[in-house]
């Protein structure tokens, strides 16, 4: 028998895809998820965003969140498919426990830095 596990996603599309078509572009590629019995609890679509630096030869994509419940692979399966997607410039894919985990440790990791500049002024 195999576990689900959640997990969260990121995706980062093409500009050039009409914002208004990227929930249905995202919903072929998460029938993976759902044709292996998994589910989809939540597609979070952010919008064009500018980068940091570029990626692609591009300044900014269309970014996505979706949490979803499905197999490890399944959730291969999905990354995958994403990756070969000539429209989809990156992908991120964590277990929610290390999502979690991840905010923690960056949560920490400024508030360190807070109590470091505090203490220098004093």
């Amino acid at each position: 028998m195999t576990h689900t596990h959640q997990y969260e996603m990121m995706v980062i599309i093409q500009p050039e895809v009409d914002e208004r078509q990227v929930p249905a572009y995202l919903d072929k590629y998460l029938k993976v998820i759902t044709d292996a019995k998994g589910t989809i609890e939540n597609v979070d679509i952010w919008g064009k965003r500018k980068f940091a630096y570029e990626i692609q030869k591009k300044t900014e994509g269309i970014y996505a969140v979706v949490d979803f419940t499905a197999t490890s692979d399944a959730t291969h399966e999905l990354d995958r498919q994403l990756g070969l997607a000539d429209d989809v410039m990156r992908t991120k894919i964590l277990r929610a426990e290390e999502a979690i985990a991840m905010v923690a440790s960056e949560a920490k990791r400024a508030e360190a830095k807070a109590a470091r500049k505090s203490a220098a002024k004093a």
